[in-house]
Parts: C-alpha cells; structure tokens; sequence
C-alpha cells in the first residue's frame, strides 16, 4: 500500500484546511487509516484513526471538536478536516494504514505515507 497525503499549506489562525490522503491498490476498504501530526521539536502524535468500513472514529482529544477524520472507499481516500486552526496545530500531518480493519486506539500501523506540512499564522 502505498499512500499519498496532500492538501496542506500556509493558512491564518481560524481558517479550516482539509487534508486528503488517497492510497493505492484495491483493498482500501480492508485498512484502518490513521491521521498524525509531528511538529518542530516533538514527537509524532496521534490525531484520528477511522476503521475500514467507517463507522468507528477515534480522535485524540486535541481534535475531537476542530477535527473530523472520513474516508471515501471508492476514491481510496481518507480525509482530515480541520476546522478553526490556531498556531499550535502547525505540523507536518502524515495518515497511515492498519492491516487491523476494525480501528480502534491501540493500531499497528504497517504502511505509511510521506507528510504534508501545515503551517498555521497567528
């Protein structure tokens, strides 16, 4: 599986960004997908995961309000919406993929893409 995360940019506190990460192959379904975020000088950290079918969510408590995790399987898409963006939510956002197709907390993640940098201004 290989994935692509695209979307980001440089936007203003306040302002909603939506953050697109399509794989490939045709198992999309099959997979888990997770969203996280790393900026300057931390650790990665969870954002949201969403289980294959969709119906389960989990998003850290960070994100519960401002961010909406989705996914569109038959464009092989997983989507972060971000609503009401504030400095700290500045990071390179990279979205992963469990073999696990259930979501949940505790995933392993098994493929992962490349990030898209968000930058957010005050």
């Amino acid at each position: 599986v290989q994935l692509q995360a695209s979307g980001g940019g440089l936007v203003q506190a306040g302002d909603s960004l939506r953050l697109s990460c399509t794989a490939s192959g045709r198992t999309f379904s099959s997979y888990s997908m997770g969203w996280f975020r790393q900026a300057p000088g931390k650790e990665r950290e969870f954002v949201a995961a969403i289980s294959g079918s969709g119906v389960t969510t989990n998003s850290a408590e960070f994100a519960k309000v401002r961010f909406t995790i989705s996914r569109d399987n038959a464009k092989n898409t997983v989507y972060l919406q971000m609503n009401t963006l504030k400095p700290e939510d500045t990071a390179v956002y990279s979205c992963a993929a469990s073999s696990n197709p259930w979501g949940g907390w505790s995933l392993n993640y098994d493929y992962w893409g490349q990030g898209t940098l968000v930058t957010v201004s005050s």
